[in-house]
């Protein structure tokens, strides 16, 4: 069979390779493209608890200020690495494109990492400056004290310690400095092989992956969605996306989604960007209502919450003109119960991924929303190909693993030769998805073939888990499963192996049973993130299935949690 491309590829302009992702943003113009023009009274970002707003020209001078204050107080230079620690941020974009300015590469963290998960990234991208929050600096001071990072070689984006400078006053000290600042610039091409981004996205060996993106990675996957919506056609403003809507930016800016969808997107797209810190229900629904936001960008557990917290019927939602849900799919069931609530609102789901620099489908600009059971059409300048079990290529309809090209695919993993051959061959991507795509190049997600499991979006990696089991002194063997849960989509569940000392006491009392479970879960809970504890419990089991290689054979224990009702008890219990 042939591949499937987008319908509208045609429509996709050509993408510029030697520009960085400041003069994209800032200074992009094209002979056959219609940028969305912002109006001077539309600004870029507004601050939600101050509702303090940002215009272009004042987000301009901030990235070019800062990137000379950076430059003179920590020298940075061509190719070195930032990390950037912290909540979201008014001034997470001014960060980004001031580092990109300099020729540098932003590596984006979870600010809810532990200072053991934190110090991996570190080791990994091994940052000449750390840009954080006071709420997150010691963790970051934790992180340090195994490392060659010189603890001089932080900066905070607000207040919080005398002795280590903040953006405002690193803005402060560039204005003096801008009249030498010489901003990165790239010959033709450059852009394809310039690392923009190194994000983290956890791999099925344990440890989390680094996955680089280009300049023009990234310029392309928000040219792609620009074309995908019809953010570009002056003759038909776009339905989807119109110039001047109000976007809540609630998904983390660390997360693939939040920062090429939230972030790049929408800010190239003439859009405002609401930046809200962390996720609340409550205030979340008095922002969208205090500043009359029009479009969401959330995940399915934001979407449950809307459907069943009776906060939600205090609040006229009303002038919500679209809801974009990511990052894990959405229950057929939450769909409706969304479409009952906020009849005039479009409700649309979207499939993306790291390796993919975002987005991969979406519903199209025509469509109210997706066709029944997919995740929208491929994006302009997508290719796909579904291979089968055998190794053939499916038609339509057909199931198979999902294999993706396109300029938006990332360079690669960094660090990591072995993983970007096993991910990365001849210019395709492969998913680890189990899907099928209809004629219409809708793609319908089956399965993942991956072991990860997605807890909220985020990805957790069953082998680190299982390591870290195996540390506790009466586990002898382990291997976590995901199991579905109507809240984080899927929760980590544990099948336990117990030496035989504390097997034996499991076995004869129930109230010693409990106790170790609850001694594993703390363990966990001890030293990882908290999208990454046992939700779904803790299970004793004689032996862990393996094939004869000694290779888990999780997808045996995942079935046989499921079919026993595991996914019904994880509900109950998740609190995440």
């Amino acid at each position: 069979m042939a591949d499937f491309t987008s319908p509208y590829s045609s429509l996709l302009p050509s993408i510029p390779d030697d520009q960085t992702l400041p003069q994209f943003m800032f200074s992009y113009k094209h002979q056959t493209l219609n940028r969305p023009e912002r109006s001077v009274s539309v600004p870029c970002t507004i601050q939600d608890h101050t509702g303090k707003k940002v215009y272009w020209e004042e987000l301009r001078q901030r990235v070019q200020h800062l990137a000379a204050g950076l430059k003179s107080r920590f020298n940075l230079k061509d190719e070195d690495a930032v990390c950037i620690f912290s909540p979201n941020h008014v001034d997470y974009p001014v960060a980004i494109w001031a580092v990109h300015t300099l020729g540098g590469v932003v590596s984006p963290s979870n600010p809810a990492y532990t200072a053991e998960e934190f110090s991996h990234q570190i080791d990994v991208v091994k940052p000449a400056l750390i840009l954080t929050h006071p709420a997150c600096l010691e963790t970051v001071s934790s992180s340090l004290r195994s490392s060659s990072v010189p603890k001089t070689h932080i900066a905070l984006f607000e207040p919080g310690h005398a002795s280590i400078p903040f953006l405002e006053q690193l803005i402060e000290e560039g204005k003096s400095k801008v009249q030498e600042l010489i901003p990165k610039s790239f010959g033709p091409e450059e852009g394809k092989s310039k690392k923009a981004f190194v994000c983290f996205s956890s791999g099925t060996t344990g440890k989390p992956k680094a996955i680089a993106l280009s300049h023009y990675n990234v310029i392309a996957n928000v040219l792609q969605t620009l074309v995908h919506w019809q953010c570009n056609d002056p003759k038909r403003p776009s339905t989807i996306m119109p110039v001047g809507s109000v976007i809540m930016g609630v998904l983390p800016f660390f997360h693939i989604y939040g920062l090429v969808v939230s972030v790049h997107f929408a800010l190239f797209a003439g859009l405002t960007l609401l930046v809200v810190p962390k996720f609340n229900f409550v205030p979340f629904l008095k922002s969208i209502v205090s500043h009359k936001v029009t479009h969401l960008l959330i995940v399915p557990p934001q979407v449950v919450l809307l459907c069943k917290h009776p906060a939600a019927k205090d609040y006229d939602l009303s002038h919500l003109k679209a809801i974009l849900c990511g990052a894990a799919p959405l229950s057929v069931e939450l769909i409706n119960m969304l479409g009952t609530m906020l009849p005039n609102t479009r409700i649309a789901q979207g499939y993306g991924a790291t390796e993919a620099t975002g987005t991969i489908s979406a519903v199209h600009d025509s469509q109210w929303t997706n066709v029944p059971g997919s995740s929208g059409q491929l994006i302009p300048g997508m290719s796909a190909r579904v291979v089968k079990a055998d190794g053939s290529l499916a038609g339509a309809g057909e199931l198979g693993e999902l294999l993706l090209a396109g300029p938006n695919i990332a360079m690669g993993y960094t660090n990591d030769e072995k993983a970007t051959r096993e991910t990365f061959i001849d210019g395709w991507l492969r998913t680890g998805d189990e899907v099928f795509l209809d004629k219409y190049c809708n793609v319908h997600i089956v399965d993942r073939l991956k072991e990860l499991i997605k807890v909220k979006g985020f990805q957790v990696a069953p082998a680190e888990l299982e390591g870290h089991l195996l540390d506790h002194p009466d586990v002898a063997d382990a291997c976590v499963v995901g199991i579905p849960d109507d809240f984080s989509g899927e929760v980590p569940l544990a099948f336990v192996v117990l030496k035989d000392v504390p097997r034996q006491k499991a076995e004869t009392f129930a109230s010693e049973a409990e106790q170790l479970k609850r001694s594993i879960s703390q363990h966990v809970e001890g030293a990882k993130s908290r999208y990454k504890w046992l939700a779904g419990g803790v299970r004793f089991i004689q032996e862990i299935p393996k094939s004869p290689s000694g290779k888990i054979l999780r997808r045996l224990l995942r079935d046989s949690a499921r079919a026993s009702g595991d996914s019904s008890s994880a509900r109950a219990k998740s609190s995440l």
